[in-house]
């Protein structure tokens, strides 16, 4: 275990070395922070820190870099969530109050975090599979001719056209609508098939053809939007950093293109705790020089999915939770409202 000293010595070193840019060195710490002790005793810290291998000497010049070791336990040990400024908090609100639907709900959001941490941003969609059915709406086009509506508790609508076998009238049409709404509402989507099949059944022979179209619609709807969608923003901001990447950036653009890779890195979408994972951490090689930070978001206790950062692994790591973890409540807020 590391000394209360010790683990500030760390702590100033991390702090000035992701605000300069440049490695530390002892002299610049005792000039910049009242560490209470004479250079050569921060020397002797700082060496003992390079031996536990939380710092390390990048070149023969007298400074050290934190180390993914050092940054880990910085992270989990000395950094807490720097909160949101007031008028970040209200710029916040004020971007995602706009939104018209989850589209613009999903691409906003991706902006401002994009925006607010300088890094690339990464929201994944909510998943139909932890998602809940707010109602299902029927309108009738024409005489054999209908538009099923299905709209979810995170804000998702989706249509479909339903060419029916035969003449469906109004009154069967209401019928049928308040029917579904009654079984399926306030239902997961993985229940809704078990819920329905013996629809058909409670309907007269000549409807039953229609009923079962309907309810075939449905549930290809269901299975059609299972798979996890994810929007990236932001980059374009991996270029200020290209000094924090060995020789090149391309590894972690050609990682950040492969959705697979992403959805891994977000983490179990079911799954509300933030996480950060620090460069070696990640399994995918290209984002050995990159750090995530993560968390889930939804409109009740249980997240419906994940969003994030990408960004070298010399960032702003309090500064980055809080924003990240803030613009999370905030989307969470928007699809329990909407």
């Amino acid at each position: 275990m590391l000394s209360e000293r010790r683990l500030e010595v760390l702590r100033a070193i991390v702090q000035d070395y992701v605000g300069t840019e440049e490695p530390v060195g002892s002299k610049a710490l005792t000039e910049r922070h009242n560490l209470g002790v004479s250079p050569a005793t921060v020397r002797n810290d700082m060496a003992v820190l390079e031996e536990e291998g939380f710092i390390a000497q990048p070149h023969t010049s007298a400074g050290r870099i934190p180390t993914d070791k050092g940054y880990r336990l910085f992270v989990d040990k000395l950094a807490g969530v720097k909160p949101l400024s007031p008028p970040e908090r209200r710029a916040i609100q004020n971007f995602l109050d706009g939104a018209v639907d989850l589209d613009d709900v999903v691409g906003r959001t991706v902006r401002l975090l994009a925006q607010l941490t300088r890094q690339v941003a990464v929201v994944q969609y909510p998943s139909l599979t932890r998602s809940t059915v707010r109602h299902v709406e029927l309108l009738s086009l024409a005489p054999a001719r209908l538009m099923l509506v299905l709209i979810t508790d995170t804000g998702r609508v989706e249509q479909r056209m339903v060419d029916c076998p035969a003449p469906f009238g109004e009154t069967s049409v209401a019928d049928l609508r308040a029917r579904l709404n009654s079984r399926v509402v306030g239902r997961r989507f993985t229940d809704v098939p078990r819920l329905v099949q013996d629809l058909p059944e409670s309907f007269e022979n000549e409807d039953r053809g229609t009923v079962s179209t309907v309810l075939a619609t449905l549930l290809e709807t269901l299975v059609e939007e299972t798979e996890e969608r994810l929007v990236i923003g932001g980059t374009a901001n991996l270029t200020r950093f290209g000094h924090d990447f060995p020789l090149t950036i391309r590894p972690v653009l050609e990682a950040l293109e492969e959705q697979v890779v992403l959805l891994k890195l977000l983490g179990e979408a079911t799954d509300p705790a933030m996480t950060v994972r620090i460069g070696h951490e990640n399994a995918h090689e290209g984002l050995n020089s990159t750090s995530v930070v993560a968390v889930g978001y939804g409109s009740g206790d249980e997240a419906v999915a994940k969003l994030g950062v990408v960004g070298p692994t010399r960032m702003d790591y309090p500064g980055t939770m809080g924003a990240v973890r803030a613009v999370a409540r905030y989307v969470g807020q928007i699809l329990a409202e909407s």
